[in-house]
């Protein structure tokens, strides 16, 4: 047992026993990091406001067996703009939601942890962009493997008469592959979902007709894939 200085963005926490409580944070060295904050959900607590999802945190850690202990905590950013805005509270709800299902423990995370950071970066920028939710994911699908065709059939490659999107298939297809299958996409759709995938999350294309149609299609694309709902959507769609 030792002490290890690490740094993450908390995803969540959780109650353990009367006063503590189990910090999860994404670590770009160490992947998902459960460890035990003691003490912090009584009022005297010395870090417990540091350690709120959203924030990125620099911590020292105390080894242990099952769970390590937070023994220091300091803020390195808190995003204390976006925690006012609703809008972004949600927002990076979803993209906490997502991160917490593809993360490993124990597993580099690097890439994961810097497309967190801009996602939150965007949110604290403010307003929260209509299809910023939409990139994140198809950003984060590219990071875990499983990036979308949107250039050419995901079946033949063809790169004409891409008219549906099957989530079997991974993407779009064309019309002589599948002419019956997937969803059937609004004209311009794969081009706009294409531009969200290259583009920067602070400067994202300006916002158009389609944005609702991009992140119902990404949606079912990465719960398919993760093979789990996004619950944090479900309160966007509402």
């Amino acid at each position: 047992m030792a002490l290890r200085q690490d740094q993450g963005i908390v995803l969540r926490g959780y109650p353990f026993g009367e006063a503590d409580k189990v910090v999860v944070l994404l670590s770009p060295n160490h992947g998902k990091v459960r460890a035990v904050a003691k003490g912090v959900r009584k009022t005297k607590s010395r870090f417990g406001g540091r350690l709120e999802p959203f924030t990125h945190v620099d911590v020292l850690l105390y080894e242990g067996r099952n769970l390590d202990t937070i023994t220091q905590v300091s803020v390195v950013e808190a995003y204390s703009h976006m925690r006012l805005d609703l809008d972004c509270v949600l927002a990076g709800g979803t993209m906490i939601e997502a991160i917490d299902a593809v993360a490993q423990e124990g597993a580099g995370s690097h890439r994961q942890f810097l497309l967190l950071q801009r996602g939150l970066r965007a949110l604290e920028a403010g307003p929260v962009h209509p299809d910023l939710v939409a990139a994140f994911l198809l950003k984060l699908a590219s990071v875990i493997g499983v990036a979308p065709s949107l250039a050419a059939c995901a079946e033949c490659g063809a790169t004409d008469n891409l008219a549906r999107f099957s989530l079997a298939s991974g993407g779009v297809v064309c019309g002589l592959c599948s002419p019956d299958r997937g969803m059937k996409l609004r004209d311009g759709l794969t081009a706009h979902l294409a531009a969200l995938a290259e583009a920067d999350l602070s400067d994202l294309p300006p916002a158009s007709a389609l944005s609702r149609d991009a992140i119902g299609v990404t949606r079912r694309f990465v719960e398919y894939h993760l093979e789990r709902r996004l619950e944090s959507l479900s309160v966007l769609d509402g």
